[in-house]
């Protein structure tokens, strides 16, 4: 709750109370400076928005040497003691009259979700036994969804919604932050960090007792041992050092085609539209909220079906066959919106079809992201890793912030058709080229991935892309 829960908080919570921030700006402004033009409540707005987003790029930015320096667990804590001082500041703006503090809180949040965001997957995947390492890292993807429908319902008028009390909504989520800061010091640092980079056999059998319960786990042990030797005490790779390893370039590569087309699938269209298409199905104005409620709820609910099925059906299976469903579910939508005006059912289809669509995303590559973000890494490789997909997440977030206006404008309705195709190359790309992660240790998936080769003419080795293709 202190990790990936307040990502999601975050990201639904601020288009409640937008217009109560905005008059608070325009009142703060107008206090100091007299009357401000139009144009800079909305350049002040905007960056209240933008702010998170590049706080939560910082973040992510700085788990390598975060985790490095403080290790798994002590990370998480500084975090949440960030996550305090952000709220603190959020909570005092009103009474200082100043925008400047929303300014200063929002980067704070953003940093914390970026950094706390990444450490959670981190040390589930590096604290979870193999058979269920899927099921437990899939977790943080659920608290992701739980935290989206969270903020929406903290945001509605019964609630917190209150002009009065929208510096409270903003900060609610720090609730979960001060629980986690009187837990966490009575769990142990994450296993694999404790013998791989630490070398400490003894702490590694008290963590694994104490996270698994009594036994001696050596097998366990053995298999963190043996990736430890095939690091040869190699320390943890810089960002750049990553990028340049040519070991792992294919698992770069499914990296930056997963979440690339998971940052442009449409999630985030669906998100804008579904207010209008609601409104146009008939849906009476009053009730719009509560069913996107529904929409939230429906997402947490297929992520939690993922975290049933992840370890029988596999990683590989459940991205391709979701890429491809919302693929064909958003070339639907865009029929649908078409047509609209020449039934009176058309509409409902669309509903129908969003409804859909959040299903297959919760269930397929939101769900299995955060395991396939920490299996095809091994522990010398992971943090900076994580440097690279946060990074991918938090630019992708940024930039369909400021092109997704201007597709809308221009291709308006068959936008959805170009999310379309990417959902399409991205399921092309996982049953072609993906190897299934389940059930094998991080060795075994790293040399799985390294029998893909490029196909290319040599003279001593001619080699070819082993793939279904």
């Amino acid at each position: 709750m202190g990790g990936t829960f307040q990502n999601g908080f975050h990201v639904t919570v601020i288009s409640s109370p937008s217009p109560f921030v905005k008059s608070f700006i325009n009142h703060s402004w107008t206090e100091r400076y007299g009357p401000p033009d139009p144009h800079t409540v909305t350049f002040i707005w905007s960056a209240v928005v933008a702010f998170y987003g590049l706080g939560g790029l910082l973040g992510s930015v700085g788990v390598r040497m975060i985790t490095g320096k403080l290790g798994r667990k002590k990370a998480m804590i500084w975090n949440n003691v960030v996550s305090l001082i952000a709220a603190t500041i959020m909570l005092a703006s009103k009474f200082a009259n100043s925008f400047e503090m929303i300014l200063i809180s929002r980067l704070l949040f953003g940093f914390t979700s970026g950094l706390g965001g990444n450490v959670h997957a981190i040390y589930l995947g590096e604290s979870s036994p193999k058979k269920i390492r899927g099921m437990v890292t899939l977790t943080s993807a659920t608290f992701v969804s739980i935290g989206k429908l969270s903020g929406q319902f903290a945001g509605l008028q019964e609630v917190f919604g209150r002009e009065e009390w929208w510096n409270i909504l903003l900060c609610a989520p720090t609730v979960f932050s001060i629980i986690q800061l009187l837990v966490l010091p009575f769990f142990p640092e994450a296993p694999r960090y404790l013998l791989i980079e630490k070398n400490n056999a003894e702490q590694c059998r008290t963590a694994l007792q104490c996270l698994w319960g009594p036994g001696n786990y050596e097998k366990e042990m053995e298999e963190m041992v043996a990736e430890q030797k095939a690091i040869g005490g190699e320390r943890s790779k810089s960002l750049l050092e990553l990028l340049r390893d040519k070991r792992v370039r294919w698992q770069l590569v499914t990296m930056l085609v997963v979440h690339g087309c998971i940052q442009f699938c449409g999630i985030s269209a669906i998100s804008a539209f579904s207010y209008n298409i609601f409104q146009e199905a008939g849906i009476p104005e009053e009730k719009i909220r509560y069913v996107t409620l529904g929409v939230g709820a429906s997402e947490v609910l297929t992520s939690i079906t993922c975290g049933l099925l992840i370890e029988s059906v596999g990683r590989r299976v459940l991205l391709w066959r979701g890429f491809a469903a919302m693929s064909v579910l958003m070339a639907s939508i865009t029929v649908t919106l078409c047509l609209q005006d020449y039934a009176f059912w058309i509409p409902y289809c669309t509903v129908t079809l969003l409804f859909l669509f959040v299903i297959f995303y919760g269930g397929g590559p939101a769900g299995v992201l955060p395991s396939l973000t920490h299996e095809i890494f091994i522990q010398s490789c992971r943090p900076a890793a994580f440097v690279f997909t946060g990074t991918l997440r938090w630019l992708g977030f940024t930039v369909l912030g400021f092109v997704f206006p201007f597709l809308i404008a221009q291709l308006q309705s068959f936008t959805f058709l170009l999310f379309s195709c990417t959902c399409m190359l991205g399921a092309l790309y996982v049953f072609f080229v993906l190897p299934e992660t389940k059930g094998k240790t991080l060795l075994e998936i790293s040399e799985e991935f390294s029998r893909i080769k490029v196909c290319r003419s040599h003279k001593k080795e001619p080699a070819c892309l082993q793939t279904k293709l």
